[in-house]
């Protein structure tokens, strides 16, 4: 199968197997992904800088145990603004790129503007968090979910085989 991406350049099966294999082990030494991919090193090197310049692979992390951290909640918010202004939506995201408790803001299509999912160390903390996200937002609703069980939760994204 082959991928196209934004530069034009199309994904072939090796750099789709050096992408499943980077994201399952980003630490990985370049010789043992060479290994793993059945190429030589130099143009192993080459495929994941290329695919590093053209934006394909974005960066690389270390995951941290939320709970390691104190923050045992994890909590999704549906929020609906007053205004369906491109100020009031520019206003909005600027003020959630200000909040370090919020993982991920996504402007949806449906019955509310924006999904959050945001994580807490208690529930004393979720009323402020709320409280700095309806303020700073001049939102009119919201609707928050505050997770009991964590089934999965993955950074990772379907590859192609």
């Amino acid at each position: 199968m082959r991928v196209q991406k934004n530069s034009n350049r199309v994904l072939d099966k090796i750099d789709l197997h050096i992408l499943a294999v980077l994201q399952d082990d980003a630490r990985i030494v370049m010789k043992d992904l060479a290994e793993q991919v059945g190429l030589s090193l130099t143009p192993c090197i080459e495929r994941v800088r290329r695919m590093e310049r053209d934006g394909v692979i974005t960066g690389y992390h270390a995951r941290v145990n939320p709970q390691a951290m104190g923050l045992q909640i994890l909590v999704f918010v549906e929020i609906t603004l007053h205004q369906k202004s491109e100020k009031a939506f520019d206003r909005f995201r600027r003020a959630m790129l200000g909040i370090p408790e919020v993982m991920e803001c996504h402007l949806v299509s449906g019955d509310f503007d924006y999904l959050i999912k945001a994580r807490i160390p208690e529930m004393s903390e979720y009323r402020r968090l709320l409280g700095e996200i309806l303020h700073v937002a001049d939102a009119g609703q919201s609707k928050s979910y505050v997770v009991m069980e964590e089934l999965k939760e993955t950074l990772a994204i379907s590859i192609p085989r």
